[in-house]
């Protein structure tokens, strides 16, 4: 292995561009396979997505408090996240592999069991793989070029897992394409694995007890208003993914061959546009330019509403892409701040529980997604691609543009709740989550102002 990789925020990608490929293939085409292919009514997609919340209520916190515990000579994050590489593959194939001729029923008990065995292996993964951003990267400048870095890796597997899957498995079915994928999963993700190391420092820090490591982090408001925000942002992404084949069938009319070219539209826009939210972010710091990021992307939806064809909706697609570029940039740099003031005020490096607890409010997210579905196509009479309705057209052009509107103005109101955490190296201003009156900063886990730990290891 290159010294050169080892813990780099191109090693730190790999595992981003590997978890993506799947997953965005998977949160883009699981309603259109299971609502409009296989007949599934959006309601009883809906109920699946509740039970599962509810039990990742549970499953999400626990796992980050179990990982920031662990104490293994290799780490904390890495046991976890090998141990989860098979599982993952093997539960993803599971989701597009359901079998021909279930009723309705059979077709729900298989949609549910796939849906919490998927998503409770990708918790483990995620939660290990993002629980080390903060500790692989010091700094607001350091960790905005690395989260630059990283949402381009993410921006290529959005590209496969939104234009070519359409492609792949209308050449192959939607079983072969899930093996393909799990296998570009598999290749990635070890890669990434191999290539980080974890902090020794950090993993001989004894972890505070489960009732205390909770009540420290739910008084946290500062983590509470971002990651709130984030949820109703984070569920646009999911909406713009998931709703775009059913936009390009049904308000765009074009064929489904078409569907490749209106995703790449969207995602290919946000390479170069990466860069302009990477200089926004170093002038105008983290707080602002995500506030900035979240109005953007609220604007930049409306133009879909207009689309009427396939160049129209490509036109959209790149105003919308350069929005979604700056959510997906500047979320990083305050993430990693509040983890390091928590660490300044209670000596602890808690990047698992952070992250699982952040994770779960905006998973929550796909419950707002389903629930957006389901309440849109009640109004306009759509259940499922077996009985659209007299008005999918509104019901997708609603679905992709005004609800879109409506959550980004949310959480960009919401966001102006957040106070500024200040830079690293000068401790929280007052009122922010570790102040300590009369002092600057300190603690031993201090951010050290940019330079990056050769010693880390897998995380979210």
């Amino acid at each position: 292995m290159s010294r050169k990789l080892l813990n780099s925020p191109a090693a730190y990608a790999l595992g981003m561009f590997a978890m993506m490929v799947p997953s965005q293939a998977f949160s883009s085409f699981y309603s259109y396979y299971y609502v409009e292919k296989l007949g599934l009514g959006v309601g009883l997609a809906t109920v699946a997505r509740t039970i599962y919340l509810v039990w990742d209520a549970v499953n999400n916190p626990m796992a980050g408090y179990l990982s920031d515990r662990t104490n293994t000579r290799y780490g904390r994050r890495r046991p976890w996240i090998f141990a989860s590489i098979p599982f993952f593959m093997l539960f993803f194939i599971l989701v597009f592999s359901a079998p021909r001729g279930l009723g309705d029923t059979g077709l729900f008990v298989w949609f549910l069991t796939a849906l919490v065995l998927f998503e409770s292996v990708s918790t483990l993964l995620w939660v290990n793989y993002g629980a080390l951003f903060p500790e692989l990267f010091r700094g607001e400048r350091l960790r905005a070029k690395a989260s630059a870095i990283q949402q381009g890796f993410q921006i290529g597997a959005v590209l496969i897992g939104t234009a070519l899957t359409p492609i792949v498995y209308n050449a192959f079915g939607f079983g072969p394409m899930a093996v393909l994928y799990a296998a570009v999963f598999a290749i990635f993700m070890l890669w990434f694995a191999f290539s980080v190391r974890e902090s020794e420092e950090a993993r001989k820090e004894a972890p505070l007890p489960l009732r205390e490591a909770f009540r420290e982090t739910l008084k946290n408001k500062p983590f509470w208003t971002f990651n709130i925000a984030n949820s109703f942002a984070q569920t646009v992404n999911g909406l713009l993914g998931s709703m775009i084949p059913f936009y390009a069938k049904y308000a765009l009319h074009i064929p489904e061959n078409q569907v490749s070219i209106l995703l790449a539209s969207v995602f290919v826009s946000i390479i170069p546009l990466v860069a302009v939210w990477y200089v926004i972010v170093r002038k105008l710091g983290g707080l602002r330019s995500w506030q900035l990021a979240l109005a953007v992307y609220g604007l930049s939806a409306v133009p879909l509403w207009f689309g009427q064809n396939l160049g129209g909706g490509v036109a959209a697609g790149i105003v919308v892409g350069f929005g979604m570029a700056g959510f997906l940039v500047t979320p990083a740099v305050l993430s990693g701040r509040i983890i390091d003031l928590d660490a300044e005020r209670t000596g602890r490096r808690r990047e698992g529980i952070y992250t699982a607890v952040g994770g779960f409010i905006t998973r929550s997210s796909g419950l707002i997604s389903a629930l957006a579905f389901w309440v849109v196509g009640t109004i306009f009479g759509y259940v499922s691609g077996d009985e659209p309705g007299p008005r999918p057209e509104t019901t997708f052009r609603v679905l992709i543009s005004v609800v879109p509107l409506i959550l980004l103005a949310i959480s960009f109101v919401t966001s102006l709740f957040m106070k500024d955490l200040g830079a690293p190296g000068e401790g929280p201003p007052a009122g922010a989550v570790g102040a300590t009156p009369g002092l600057g900063g300190g603690g031993k886990a201090k951010a050290d102002g940019g330079t990056v730990s050769l010693d880390a290891g897998p995380s979210r």
